[in-house]
């Protein structure tokens, strides 16, 4: 609360030539980073030691799950026959070429790679067949014939 007041006024009377003299410095910082967390020379050193390990164990790790991701768009390009990507080959070659896709994510491919494997399977074609209305069927064939006959008679004087 001081700190708050002597900012709000002796700031501005300082600039004004009031006040009696040079204020002294609350408190010099340490310029010695140990000490101004309150450690050791020694403990401080470990300390970052410790915090640039952790450091470089994180980039690792998302540096690897950025490659499997990147393996797993390889394989649905692969899949959907879709140009490959320059920048997921180069991710891969960061990371190193042991990557796997996780086995969750394998799960989910397999499991869609099924479920298009059947409805592209004669079967698959049968059952959608079964599942449509043969009237609306022949309601649709009927229009579109109609449709070009008369398109076709406005063209072709002949006709």
């Amino acid at each position: 609360m001081a700190f708050l007041i002597k900012s709000m006024v002796g700031n501005p009377l300082k600039g004004m030539g009031f006040g009696g003299g040079e204020e002294k410095a609350e408190e010099e910082t340490p310029k010695d980073p140990a000490a101004a967390a309150g450690m050791t020379r020694e403990e401080y050193e470990e300390y970052q030691k410790q915090v640039v390990e952790e450091k470089m164990e994180r980039d690792a790790d998302f540096l690897h799950k950025k490659a499997e991701r990147a393996t797993l768009r390889v394989c649905l390009r692969e899949k959907y026959r879709l140009p490959k990507s320059e920048q997921d080959d180069n991710m891969i070659q960061m990371a190193g070429d042991d990557v796997d896709v996780p086995e969750e994510l394998l799960k989910m491919v397999d499991e869609d790679a099924t479920e298009e494997e059947e409805k592209d399977s004669i079967l698959g074609q049968m059952q959608n067949l079964q599942n449509m209305d043969m009237d609306q069927i022949k309601e649709k064939a009927s229009a579109t014939l109609t449709e070009m006959k008369s398109k076709a008679e406005e063209k072709c004087s002949v006709m």
